[in-house]
């Protein structure tokens, strides 16, 4: 039976159309998601399903709440065991393995400090993570290399005390699997404050190493919109996120907002995306909810959706890069589910998105969330008038749950990204009559052209209408006459060869489906875009290219 735990941290407030206006959180001064959710599910509703985990070869397990409490203890103790404390960074790199989520909440319970990190680390990404942190211990998985990678550091790297590997046995590395075993599953509370440091992620941004984002303990309340406004998860059914937990996506959909919701979340432990094997999954596995970004939605789409029984789904989110409308459109045709839009940041929950019982609109984000006080201004502070392109800004004068508190050890980016009241995203955009926001791009993305201002993304949108493009990044070339003039680098779909035929072809193909003078006046065909480890296009690497 759902008990609402939700409603101890929020008050709702909604429209006569039923669509949430207003949220606020409170909490107690020693809020802890591991005590306070996890466990207190674990003793009151114990056989609900919190984890459904299924591996790349057919193994699968099911772990109930009372499973991660109990587990989460046990973990906790074998850290203690370890030297771990309260205030130690740990750097976990664990993948989709299953131990991921009772070694998260165990550290939450210790008070550690939770700094997930993708598993395709290098050696040199390891390095910079671990000596920035200070990190006192590494967790990873068995699987990949990441483990060369931190063993390559051990010399320059002193202050890791503690490494421990899931899933398998290695010289050098604790058995973390058999240590949590003979731990003990017997946990008194730790004293813990709601305002102290939980969880760092390193945001890979496109330009400049990665900072790392702090946020504290009230971070998993601001993902209770998240869940259930956003991804309207059922708490008797079962969320998907696609994402790896390495990445904020994870936190967004993977673990809080869905467990305070009380719902189970699906994980798919698995190497390479393969279309079909997601959908497979969907259909097996009766997914109620999917969140995933928009490309592996038109990659769902081009294998050819008629082949699956879709019909658990109930809704349907993406996020981490725009929308275009055609996969919006060619989704609902043969889904008849609309995608509803989220747009937010490593430091933030979502804060614009299409909330429940709201009607998504082709490539817009939907509204601000209510749960914040979000603005579109100009350069000068203003706020912008309806149809005006302008930063979004998110008010943090009254520090709300589930905004980051600072780039932790950097205050000269902090002071340059938060001031005036205000958290800066540098992310562009504008919004119409009705309220509703549509993406432009990076604020050092904007394409400057005679006298125009145009976003990489409303011309990318156009681009991969064409048949011929799998994917496309837009960009300024520096130009005497125009300023600057349209770049588009497109990774070409099997089937199609480079040729000037297919850039006119092109060219002319975005002339007629958008205003003439945003077509790419130049046009180059590569075979694959330059990438942060996130998957984030690196259009400074581009713009680089073009100098």
């Amino acid at each position: 039976m759902v008990r609402n735990i939700n409603l101890r941290y929020v008050d709702e407030e909604y429209d006569e159309d039923g669509i949430l206006s207003k949220l606020s959180v409170h909490y107690p001064d020693n809020f802890n998601f591991g005590y306070d959710i996890v466990d207190d599910i674990g003793i009151n509703d114990p056989e609900r399903r919190a984890l459904v985990w299924c591996g790349e070869h057919g193994d699968s397990r099911t772990l109930t709440f009372r499973d991660i409490m109990v587990y989460s203890n046990k973990t906790a103790n074998y850290l203690i065991s370890l030297g771990i404390k309260k205030g130690d960074m740990v750097i976990v790199a664990l993948r989709e393995n299953y131990q991921y989520w009772y070694v998260s909440v165990a550290l939450h319970k210790i008070g550690a400090i939770l700094i997930p990190v993708t598993s395709m680390l290098t050696t040199h990404d390891a390095e910079y993570r671990a000596k920035l942190s200070s990190a006192k211990a590494i967790i990873c998985t068995s699987h990949g290399k990441v483990t060369e990678a931190f063993e390559d550091i051990e010399i320059k790297c002193p202050h890791v005390k503690v490494k421990a590997m899931a899933g398998g046995k290695r010289d050098g590395w604790l058995d973390l699997d058999e240590g949590v075993e003979a731990s003990s599953d017997k946990l008194e509370r730790i004293p813990t404050k709601a305002n102290e440091p939980f969880l760092i992620y390193f945001s890979s941004g496109t330009t400049g190493y990665p900072k790392m984002v702090l946020h504290d303990h009230t971070y998993p309340l601001g993902h209770i919109l998240t869940a259930k406004h956003w991804h309207n998860v059922d708490p008797d059914g079962i969320h998907f996120t696609i994402a790896e937990t390495g990445w904020a996506k994870a936190s967004w959909g993977k673990i809080y907002g869905q467990w305070i919701m009380e719902a189970a979340i699906f994980v798919y432990d698995f190497a390479k995306f393969t279309p079909a094997d997601i959908l497979t999954k969907v259909s097996e596995f009766n997914i109620t909810t999917l969140c995933c970004p928009p490309t592996m939605f038109r990659f769902f789409i081009q294998d050819g959706l008629e082949k699956f029984d879709l019909s658990s789904l109930k809704h349907t989110t993406i996020a981490g890069e725009p929308l275009n409308p055609d996969v919006f459109n060619n989704w609902y045709k043969a889904t008849g589910l609309k995608l509803a839009e989220g747009f937010g940041q490593t430091e933030t929950t979502p804060l614009i998105c299409n909330t429940t019982k709201m009607e998504p609109r082709p490539g817009s984000m939907g509204k601000p969330c209510p749960q914040y006080d979000v603005d579109i201004i100009y350069p000068d502070g203003r706020s912008c008038k309806p149809g005006d392109s302008g930063e979004i800004v998110v008010r943090v004068d009254d520090d709300p749950p589930g905004i980051f508190r600072e780039y932790y050890l950097d205050k000269e980016k902090t002071d340059a990204t938060i001031y005036g009241g205000y958290h800066h995203t540098g992310d562009i955009a504008w919004r119409d009559e009705e309220g509703y926001c549509w993406y432009v791009g990076r604020n050092d993305d904007i394409i400057k052209s005679s006298g125009y201002r145009i976003g990489p993304f409303e011309i990318e949108s156009v681009v991969l209408l064409h048949p011929s493009v799998r994917e496309c990044a837009v960009t300024g070339v520096p130009d005497e006459i125009r300023g600057q003039i349209v770049k588009a680098t497109i990774v070409l779909r099997e089937g199609f060869e480079a040729s000037e035929e297919l850039k006119k072809e092109i060219q002319n193909f975005v002339k007629r489906e958008t205003a003439p003078y945003k077509y790419p006046r130049a046009i180059e065909f590569v075979k694959e875009l330059p990438k942060t480890i996130s998957g984030k296009i690196r259009r400074v690497e581009i713009r680089k290219g073009s100098m």
